[in-house]
């Protein structure tokens, strides 16, 4: 495992730096939360921004619009954007770090040269159509169907917790193609375009103010065969590439502010106990940042982490939220004083610590994978 830049490494993170510093004082602010879609096209010209000069997709292939280089080197992009406050990928997200790595690791060579270009390019938005209202963490009891007629399938269902639907063109879904099925098998992974006749969305209102959860009801949606990731009946092997690439480097921003956090908080902590818990959250974090560390290293040499992904995920999700209980006292006193744009952003960051234990497969599910498929435990009683 590397800890340090080899000189490859070291340059990318100069120029970046370089090209952050000159871009980011010239930004505009980002519209209101509430603006769904001025936000969407903000995040995709960020996305055009970077594409142009030559900081996106870095550890995807050439043929696509990449730079062709390693996931470490995508770490250190995810850690100086972060770092400089860099706008995150925002509606982005489910295109860069789900389905987009999924199509380069499992679909056809037409698909991939259709659909994973426009993600870079800051042209196509993605969403994710895996949850149901009955098959939350458990996706295996996901109900929604996909019926074959011809060259279509005919998908009918309903799928819920789909971040940013509303503005989305394309959605990965794992559907269930064969009725007599159960569990894992009869499912297929589609590309399903978010215009097709039959899609109604419908927002979520969260407690936080926000509504960038939807769900989605599909009635006799038309979907072509063409645009199916990987065998008949393989759609769960394609989910698990999707979640793979989704908890490896998802969560890199999280962990820079987390860092960040943790530093801010040791010039507000007196009580001789909070400080003893926040010594020892900053002692996770470090540990948090060798693993992702390790783990992106494996990758990088051919060896993809696959269980230790799992416990990065669970460990640092367990210990964000407990970094965000221990500063939402102190952001709470600090309301309504000088310090109160700090507080709202603290208790704002309190509560998506809180989701991360969600986020990404609970950590109930993480605690399941490692155990059975790491320690070879029995399988938990569903």
């Amino acid at each position: 495992m590397r800890l340090r830049d080899d000189p490859q490494q070291a340059e990318l993170r100069h120029r970046l730096r370089a090209w952050l510093r000159a871009t980011l004082p010239a930004l505009s602010a980002p519209p209101p939360r509430g603006d769904h879609w001025g936000r969407r096209q903000y995040d995709l010209d960020w996305q055009r921004r970077l594409f142009d000069a030559g900081f996106a997709g870095i550890d995807w292939p050439l043929e696509y619009g990449g730079q062709g280089r390693t996931a470490a080197e995508q770490l250190i992009f995810l850690e100086e954007t972060a770092l400089a406050g860099a706008p995150g990928i925002g509606v982005n997200l489910v295109g860069l770090m789900h389905a987009g790595p999924t199509l380069i690791a499992t679909a056809s060579d037409h698909i991939q040269r259709q659909l994973v270009p426009p993600i870079l390019r800051g042209e196509t938005v993605w969403c994710q159509g895996f949850s149901e209202p009955g098959a939350g963490s458990d996706l295996a009891a996901l109900r929604t169907r996909a019926e074959r007629d011809g060259e279509d399938y005919v998908v009918t269902g309903h799928k819920i917790w789909s971040t940013n639907a509303h503005v989305a063109d394309w959605c990965e879904m794992v559907v269930r193609s064969d009725p007599a099925s159960t569990g894992h098998d009869g499912l297929v992974w589609l590309a399903v375009p978010m215009t097709s006749p039959g899609i109604t969305v419908r927002q979520i209102e969260t407690i936080d103010g926000g509504a960038d959860f939807c769900e989605i009801f599909l009635d006799g949606v038309r979907c072509s065969a063409a645009y199916r990731v990987g065998q008949e009946g393989d759609g769960w092997a394609v989910a698990m590439s999707t979640l793979t690439h989704e908890r490896l480097l998802a969560f890199t921003g999280d962990l820079v502010n987390a860092t960040a956090l943790a530093d801010k908080l040791a010039d507000r902590v007196s009580d001789p106990a909070m400080a003893d818990e926040l010594a020892t959250l900053k002692a996770e974090i470090a540990s948090s940042w060798a693993l992702l560390r390790r783990n992106v290293s494996a990758a990088a040499s051919g060896r993809p982490p696959r269980f230790e992904v799992s416990t990065f995920k669970l460990g640092f999700s367990r210990l964000a939220n407990r970094l965000g209980g221990l500063a939402a006292p102190l952001a709470t006193a600090a309301l309504g004083g000088p310090d109160n744009d700090w507080a709202v952003d603290v208790l704002r960051q309190r509560l998506w610590f809180f989701a991360l234990e969600i986020a990404g497969g609970t950590s109930q599910i993480q605690r399941d994978i490692i155990a059975e498929r790491e320690l070879g435990l029995p399988r938990s009683r569903r």
